[in-house]
């Protein structure tokens, strides 16, 4: 039974500063995975209007996400980096996957319920249907995994399954054309234009927790800029606030067992042992039994010694905004090339006249 070739696809809102969470949960993942894999790297702009319609400077916003994803080490010219609205390809097959999905999958999306708040009814249409835009993000490239968080994990269950009804519906009308394969299902075969794609959420620290409370997720929404440590923070403000980050009065444990019940210590022990590329078992080997006020100034080094060359980078990069539009381009150029031969072999699975 032959597979779908490997391709890796990802993306990230321009809304908001990029924080130490985006780098560690995603980024630098996005730069492991480019060694040994064909990848696509999106800033998703589209989606970015599901959050706010309006956008002081979207364009702004759009290049520092890229000028971030080269700082970290991203090679745009061996994979392709390019933001959503330049692939009009996203959008059409958004909506033809919108008709594929039913009502009932999209109500128990949960991302939906949190963001929409008490009232739900006052929510854009956009952001109750954005995870089917998300599958056509991914299965306009036939894209087999996705770097994803663990709070993702739902959305990319709900791409295997519109791909899976996709498959099935069209399943007639797919094999004659060729254009499919015969993969497993469970204990299933099925001819499928469309693969299942597979979320890849391990990695050292797939959530990084806020600095005022560890208890919560680190995010760019947050009212609290000390919640966070932004890609473009410098030195000085990268100190100030692991200074300043909630801790308890207790000494750090000798073992990982000692963390729970501790938020703040371990959300501190795992940003450590991510930048260091160690586990948390190493880091507290090394700090066990002392106090925050040995451990900080050792957090703060590390940190400054990983985010200052990607800060500066980042810095020079967003002086230069010719230059990223530049990529930008050539990427949207080459996945459009991609996103119109997937949706060329769609239009003639579906009957549409071209």
């Amino acid at each position: 039974m032959t597979e779908f070739k490997p391709l890796v696809f990802s993306g990230v809102q321009p809304t908001g500063n990029l924080h130490l969470g985006n780098y560690l949960g995603a980024i630098r993942k996005f730069v492991a995975l480019q060694e040994n894999n064909d990848c696509i790297y999106c800033v998703v702009d589209l989606h970015a209007l599901t959050a706010q319609l309006v956008h002081e400077d979207m364009a702004t916003q759009i290049r520092s996400i890229t000028a971030a994803f080269l700082a970290a080490g991203i090679d745009p010219k061996k994979h392709i980096v390019f933001n959503q609205s330049q692939v009009p390809q996203h959008a059409e097959l958004a909506w033809i996957f919108n008709c594929v999905a039913r009502i009932g999958w999209m109500n128990r999306m949960t991302q939906f319920k949190d963001k929409a708040g008490k009232d739900r009814e006052q929510a854009s249409l956009g952001l109750y249907a954005y995870p089917s835009l998300m599958a056509a993000d991914i299965l306009v490239y036939r894209a087999t995994h996705v770097p994803v968080g663990e709070d993702q994990k739902q959305h990319l269950e709900l791409a295997r399954d519109i791909a899976m009804k996709f498959n099935m519906d069209f399943a007639d009308k797919i094999r004659p054309t060729g254009l499919g394969i015969d993969i497993k299902v469970g204990d299933e075969p099925v001819h499928a234009y469309f693969p299942m794609v597979e979320p890849l959420i391990d990695g050292p620290a797939p959530r990084v927790m806020s600095l005022k409370d560890g208890t919560k997720k680190m995010s760019k929404s947050d009212p609290s800029d000390l919640s966070r440590i932004n890609l473009m923070d410098d030195q000085d403000a990268i100190s100030k606030k692991i200074r300043k980050a909630k801790t308890d009065p207790d000494a750090l444990p000798s073992e990982t067992e000692g963390l729970k019940g501790r938020p703040e210590a371990d959300n501190l022990v795992g940003i450590f042992a991510a930048l260091a590329d160690k586990s948390k078992a190493d880091v507290l080997a090394e700090f066990g039994g002392q106090q925050f006020s040995v451990f900080k100034p050792a957090l703060i080094e590390l940190a400054v010694d990983v985010l200052a060359p990607i800060n500066a980078e980042m810095r020079r990069l967003m002086e230069d905004p010719a230059h990223i539009d530049a990529v930008l381009r050539d990427g949207g150029e080459r996945a459009r090339a991609r996103a119109e031969k997937t949706m060329n072999e769609v239009r003639d699975i579906i009957g549409f006249v071209r």
